[in-house]
């Protein structure tokens, strides 16, 4: 009897758990801040504000949200912080693929990859954001800071972008797209706009970094035929830092001293623009296949048209440009590099109006560089392009009102 007692009290202790029998509970540990913040993204519902309080958070891993109508807000763009200066894990800091999304007020630091990236989303507002790669231009630094692709519906404003090894603010094979109010500082491309159609750029300042603003279109890749983007009311001045982009990046190509590089894009509109100090060239305008590049993609256009500049204002540059044709242009001319550079490569017969045209008071400096003949004979002569375009639409999206 004293036996089945026995047993009998330890079943009871053993099935209903009871602290009295000698057993204390063992608690949960707590969550670290990151294991909260990522199980809220997973938690995720539509329609959840999900606050990072103000201070440097510590991140170890990447960060990834795919529930659609979310908002990530911090309280400030240099309050909230999120530091992957330890990060052992992950190609981004936050990758988002989600609809009808919102980031906010908030920082983005020391990521081993791209800092934010958005991919096959609608409807994206980012707002007030810092990306920074805190140690200064290194090549070992994240390809993008904000980095929205294959994408529709795209609102970027109050961004600041510093130490991208490749673009602080890009947006690619995108469409619909607004970059306002933001800055770029020490990137090798401050903004860029890649293969990507029908976007404004304005009144941002894109400053220090290898190349102020870049609208590329480039081969082999899904999304192509880059056109109609507005370039307007940008600051785009000093943009004279080493190139720093790894080997084999297109953007490594990209001369140090470089304003604005439109490259194989279509129908762009350039005006109201401030071009200061750029040391290479205020403006260049070139083929894909510059410099000897080829493609086999029997899809892709590699030559701009239909680009129209006008009402800008150009100060400074040019004066020590880093491209091997601008030195021998200036030790044949003494004089620096003109404010227009297009590098005259076209296909087929085409008249100077569908190249491009020129509408500036008091008319800028130009130069066509004849690459198509090994640079033979580079001419000055920019009224064949004192013509004018229809100006672009305006683009409009819901959440830039």
């Amino acid at each position: 009897m004293k036996k089945l007692a026995i047993r009998a009290a330890a079943l009871l202790c053993t099935g209903v758990l009871l602290a009295g029998c000698g057993q204390e509970k063992i608690p949960m540990p707590e969550l670290s801040f990151e294991e909260s913040l990522q199980q809220q993204f997973i938690e995720a519902k539509a329609g959840d504000v999900i606050e990072i309080p103000a201070g440097v958070h510590e991140m170890t891993r990447s960060l990834s949200l795919n529930v659609s109508g979310v908002t990530i807000r911090g309280a400030g763009i240099d309050a909230s912080i999120l530091s992957f200066t330890n990060q052992i894990q992950g190609a981004e800091g936050l990758l988002v693929s989600a609809n009808n999304f919102v980031i906010e007020d908030l920082a983005i630091e020391d990521t081993v990859g791209d800092a934010i990236k958005i991919n096959q989303s609608r409807n994206v507002v980012i707002r007030n954001v810092r990306t920074e790669w805190t140690g200064g231009p290194l090549s070992t630094n994240g390809a993008y800071g904000i980095y929205p692709v294959q994408s529709q519906n795209i609102l970027i404003e109050g961004a600041v972008a510093i130490g991208a090894s490749d673009a602080g603010i890009y947006v690619g094979q995108s469409e619909q797209i607004i970059v306002r109010n933001s800055r770029a500082e020490y990137n090798v491309a401050g903004i860029e706009i890649e293969n990507s159609t029908f976007a404004d750029v304005y009144d941002n300042v894109a400053t220090n970094n290898t190349g102020g603003i870049l609208v590329f279109d480039l081969p082999d890749i899904p999304v192509q035929g880059g056109r109609n983007t507005r370039i307007f009311n940008n600051q785009i001045t000093n943009n004279n830092v080493d190139n720093f982009a790894p080997v084999g990046n297109i953007v490594a190509s990209v001369p140090a001293g470089t304003g604005l590089m439109v490259m194989a894009n279509d129908s762009i509109e350039v005006f109201g623009n401030e071009f200061t100090n750029n040391q290479t060239a205020s403006v260049l305008i070139v083929s894909y296949l510059l410099g000897g590049r080829t493609t086999d993609d029997l899809n892709y256009d590699p030559y701009p048209e239909a680009i129209f500049i006008h009402d800008n204002q150009y100060v400074g540059g040019g004066n020590a440009p880093d491209s091997e044709p601008l030195k021998m242009l200036q030790e044949a001319t003494g004089q620096a590099i003109p404010n227009i550079v297009w590098d005259g490569m076209v296909l087929g017969e085409k008249s100077p109006e569908q190249i491009l045209c020129i509408q500036e008071t008091p008319a800028p400096t130009f130069v066509n560089l004849d690459a198509s003949n090994n640079f033979a004979k580079p001419s000055f002569d920019g009224s064949v392009h004192s013509c004018s375009l229809p100006s672009l639409s305006a683009i409009s999206l819901s959440s830039a009102d």
